[in-house]
């Protein structure tokens, strides 16, 4: 079913995650005292290669200098990662940023389809530009299968792909998002997530972008490194697009700390390898743990996810649980934020086994 939405925050569910800060002031604590479940970050501490780089930035001229403007090694590394041209790659101040300009491109298409419940921050940057937008409900009902076809052949102009989708969790597979790219004036597929799933990077849609000119791909390092704090991601797409974009930003969008460690992370390939595995290792031993402990709640439904979170469903409201669950300095992602979920459904972001055994004892004893 087809329908025009304002989709937007209320100021009931203004709640994008990893607000630990503002939690723990409000709530008396430390934030190293809370476990933060509500955003989707890897649980290890920083990579090696991330502190040295990190430290050495303090000791030579990264303070002192303006950025490089061009990020002429950051660029030089994601492509030579991905197997692309360098000048199909532009860095960004975190995904959000890119999720800016490609709006304004889109825009310029027409109307744009947004599968829901879905990323709030697609509609933010296409409210920036007047963007016009419909809703496309996505079937909130689905198997552990993955990849799985993409649902939805949207009646729009372009079309934003989620992939896993956030925040259900599902993988689409790229043979069922390909013949998408014949039908859309502009096809937007945010990857933030796909490098954390197992075996993800055979549905990226990555390889597409050299044939297709209507295809812009947005990655973000913040979820694989858990490097939020220093907004970092990039978008792959065709070098005419991607110069009108670098000619509508600020001029030093990235600082310097940014463009230096993301040039560590991915220059050096067999340490990136390595991460990659460590973390995508996690997600699939974490995340089928998780589901089945909580599958023996009563009260909730966990959802089946091919990403680092889990969403869940309640038989009743969740907001009260989410607060006593806060009380036990445990956050859980508030999911009133996406257009057609509810105070029904909470995401949970997968930790640690320590971490994941405190939220699953947490539940045992607040459904009792």
């Amino acid at each position: 079913m087809l329908f025009r939405v304002a989709i937007g925050l209320s100021s009931a569910s203004s709640a994008h995650g990893g607000n630990r800060i503002q939690e723990a002031q409000r709530l008396g604590c430390r934030p190293e005292q809370l476990l933060d479940a509500s955003a989707s970050l890897v649980p290890f501490p920083p990579s090696r290669p991330l502190r040295r780089c990190l430290s050495r930035a303090l000791t030579d001229c990264t303070l002192r200098d303006y950025p490089d403007r061009s990020h002429h090694q950051l660029r030089e590394a994601i492509s030579h990662w991905h197997g692309v041209d360098p000048a199909m790659v532009l860095p960004g101040n975190g995904a959000a940023e890119l999720f800016t300009w490609v709006a304004r491109d889109a825009a310029l298409q027409g109307v744009s389809g947004l599968p829901v419940p879905g990323f709030a921050d697609y509609c933010r940057a296409l409210r920036c530009w007047q963007g016009s937008l419909q809703a496309f409900p996505l079937p909130l009902s689905w198997t552990a299968e993955a990849p799985q076809p993409f649902p939805l052949r949207p009646a729009a102009d372009v079309l934003w792909i989620t992939n896993p989708h956030n925040p259900t969790g599902q993988l689409w597979s790229r043979a069922s998002l390909e013949p998408l790219l014949q039908r859309y004036r502009l096809v937007v597929c945010d990857e933030a997530f796909l490098p954390l799933v197992p075996d993800g990077e055979r549905q990226s849609l990555v390889p597409m972008v050299v044939n297709h000119p209507n295809l812009v791909v947005i990655r973000s390092l913040t979820k694989l490194f858990a490097v939020a704090g220093l907004r970092l991601g990039y978008a792959i797409g065709t070098q005419e697009r991607l110069q009108r974009w670098q000619q509508w930003r600020d001029p030093w969008p990235l600082n310097g700390f940014a463009i230096a460690a993301g040039t560590a992370l991915m220059t050096d390939r067999s340490a990136l390898e390595r991460w990659m595995v460590r973390v995508q290792e996690w997600v699939a031993r974490e995340g089928l743990w998780m589901h089945a402990q909580l599958s023996d709640l009563s009260g909730i439904r966990p959802y089946p996810s091919a990403a680092n979170f889990l969403l869940i469903r309640g038989d009743a409201s969740l907001v009260r649980l989410r607060e006593q669950m806060a009380q036990r300095r445990v956050l859980l992602r508030d999911c009133r934020s996406f257009a057609e979920l509810g105070e029904h459904w909470l995401r949970i972001g997968l930790q640690h086994r320590s971490g994941n055994r405190r939220i699953v004892a947490a539940f045992r004893d607040l459904l009792r």
